[in-house]
């Protein structure tokens, strides 16, 4: 574990998975998820991949609007009926050619 100068070390965070909302499951702790918002009030935003809406949580007020392609990053918390996400990072993704990340995605589930 890396270590600061105060001899601490610190924690280290499980990496976040790349899934789609369909995909996560009760053995996912961190993910990684890529989709546009469909909604937003306050901290919370609701995100749609193609394959589902989760809501994502966050600890301060999010601005970004609907219909913006965003990728987020945080814990999946089980509910009663799926999940939910504890948003850590939300990325800006509007530049991204959509078409060329969905082959790239492919090509590497083909080499796995």
């Amino acid at each position: 574990m890396p270590e600061t100068l105060e001899g601490f070390v610190s924690p280290r965070r499980l990496p976040s998975i790349g899934r789609r909302v369909s995909e996560i499951g009760k053995g996912d702790v961190r993910v990684r998820l890529l989709g546009t918002v469909i909604d937003r009030k306050d901290n919370v935003i609701v995100i749609d991949d193609g394959t589902g809406k989760i809501n994502v949580t966050f600890e301060e007020p999010v601005n970004f609007d609907a219909n913006r392609l965003v990728r987020v990053f945080g814990r999946a918390i089980p509910m009663e009926e799926g999940f939910e996400i504890q948003g850590e990072v939300i990325q800006d993704m509007k530049d991204l050619d959509l078409d060329l990340y969905r082959k790239v995605n492919e090509l590497e589930k083909a080499n796995v």
